[in-house]
């Protein structure tokens, strides 16, 4: 039976959600599973990976063939590297303490890559709400100005305006 660590789509039509499923090969890609060792959502930047890595490192090292899309995510959560270096463990290249600290090396190194895309990624999405608040606030202004010019008088109009009330109040004492 040839097993295969794969995806399971769920989710709506534009909204994919996968599980990451042991399966047989022959059996149809929603269909029947083994067992289920994560999830995948692609939606989100960066994508949420949620995995069991002891289950899926066992099934790696019990045959289960990963399909191209499980391989990279199996790669990027170091799974696969993992599996490498408990490899060498076995063949006696390594220690099981100096393959835990590469491993634990890996880890940090790559945990500080994505907190700085996820940083870098809140800086762009501020910096992006700044600019918009400030073109909303110019183009606010540039609205209430052409407002208050539309509105007020031209200079001439107020001239006139003022001139016969100056002399409205002149005729009565010029004729009392």
């Amino acid at each position: 039976m040839p097993v295969k660590i794969r995806l399971q789509r769920h989710g709506k039509k534009a909204a994919a959600f996968f599980h990451i499923v042991i399966a047989d090969g022959r059996a149809p890609r929603d269909g029947k599973f083994i067992e289920k060792i994560g999830t995948y959502n692609p939606t989100t930047n960066p994508a949420t990976i949620l995995i069991d890595s002891d289950k899926a490192l066992t099934w790696l090292n019990n045959g289960a063939q990963p399909t191209d899309t499980c391989r990279a995510i199996l790669s990027y959560k170091g799974i696969l590297y993992r599996n490498h270096l408990q490899g060498g463990v076995t063949k006696g290249a390594l220690t099981q303490e100096q393959a835990d600290a590469k491993f634990a090396k890996w880890v940090s190194e790559k945990d500080a890559k994505v907190e700085g895309k996820v940083s870098k990624l809140d800086n762009a999405k501020k910096d992006a709400y700044k600019k918009r608040m400030t073109a909303e606030a110019e183009a606010k202004a540039a609205k209430a100005a052409k407002i208050e010019a539309k509105n007020t008088p031209p200079p001439a109009a107020v001239e006139e305006t003022a001139a016969p009330e100056a002399e409205a109040p002149a005729t009565p004492e010029a004729e009392a």
